[in-house]
């Protein structure tokens, strides 16, 4: 009997993604109990069984949707049976001042999954996010006017997660968890129309498919694939003039004027995020105006940032603090 096209397709991507992993291997698998995540959860599990890898199925109970401990346990009792060697069950708490309620529970997810990746010291924590999602994300960067970094969408690999199923199109997952009889949960969320992500998802991609054709998330998600080795190349010269920029407090608004505006802007922003202010919140009219700290100083007293930090100039050296910070009638003189 021949293996289901769909299947071969997330098994042939984990293969391909995690390609350069050695045998004995440690691995979380992050699963929500959707398509995407279970697909994937399968596709390592059977994928891991030649080199040893060590899979450890992994589930976030955010606590927003009732019966969300219920079905934590569901989606436990579902990775057990896939074979993985352990289960995770963890209970965040979603409550961070600054920001919205998706990016709250994006940091509380996030968070936990990096405790869970020490706790097993595993070499990297999977996730499922599939070709569909890459294609929202640069059409939202394309919407917002985020910029390159934005339309060069998510990155296959970054800070100990891989995102294996990047190549996948969510019809394969769906398809290939219906061929195994795995039980999906459609999350209520991703259809509701207060996020903005669920109406690209719902509305907007299905209208510009009807309207130019087939193919455009494949499209969108291959403009990112093609842009994000340009991205790469031009932060990692921006962390090179980062490090030189640095002085004990902040960064010296002498050297950041030297600098190239797309460097500095880079800068500015990978500063901003080490700061605290949440990458996925941090948007260039924010980069834009601590910019203007720089290049237009006239006295300006700070700009605030999301997750609660603001940037400010003090004694030609750029800040970067929380914005409960005492004394803010003094921090924006130049002596």
């Amino acid at each position: 009997m021949s293996l289901h096209p769909s299947i071969a397709a997330v098994r042939h991507a984990v293969r391909r993604g995690l390609a350069d992993l050695e045998p004995g291997a440690r691995l979380v698998v992050a699963c929500s109990g959707g398509a995407d995540s279970l697909a994937l959860a399968s596709a390592t599990v059977f994928e891991g069984r030649e080199p040893g890898w060590h899979v450890i199925g992994a589930t976030v109970d955010h606590g927003l949707q009732p019966g969300s401990a219920e079905r934590a346990d569901r989606v436990v009792a579902q990775l057990s049976l896939l074979g993985v060697a352990e289960t995770v069950s963890a209970r965040a708490t979603v409550d961070a001042p600054g920001l919205g309620p998706e990016a709250a529970a994006r940091a509380a997810r996030y968070a936990l999954l990096d405790e869970i990746r020490e706790r097993f010291e595993a070499e990297a924590v999977l996730l499922g996010h599939t070709r569909d999602d890459q294609a929202e994300t640069v059409l939202l960067g394309l919407a917002r006017g985020s910029g390159g970094r934005a339309i060069a969408g998510m990155r296959p690999a970054f800070d100990g997660y891989r995102r294996p199923l990047l190549d996948v199109g969510r019809v394969d997952t769906l398809t290939a968890c219906q061929v195994e009889g795995l039980e999906v949960w459609d999350d209520p969320h991703n259809a509701d129309p207060a996020f903005t992500r669920s109406r690209v998802r719902q509305r907007v991609l299905p209208m510009l498919e009807a309207e130019l054709g087939p193919g455009v998330a494949q499209a969108l998600a291959r403009t990112a694939e093609q842009l994000r080795p340009d991205m790469e190349l031009l932060d990692a010269q921006a962390a090179a003039a980062w490090a030189s920029c640095r002085v004990d407090e902040g960064l010296a608004v002498d050297r950041l004027v030297a600098l190239p505006a797309p460097i500095r802007t880079r800068v500015l922003r990978q500063a901003a995020v080490a700061a605290g202010s949440p990458a996925g919140d941090l948007f260039h009219q924010h980069v834009l105006a601590v910019d203007a700290l720089v290049t237009d100083w006239h006295g300006q007293r700070w700009v605030d940032l999301p997750g609660s930090r603001r940037a400010l100039r003090r004694d030609g050296v750029l800040l970067f603090e929380a914005a409960a910070d005492p004394d803010p009638g003094t921090l924006s003189r130049e002596t």
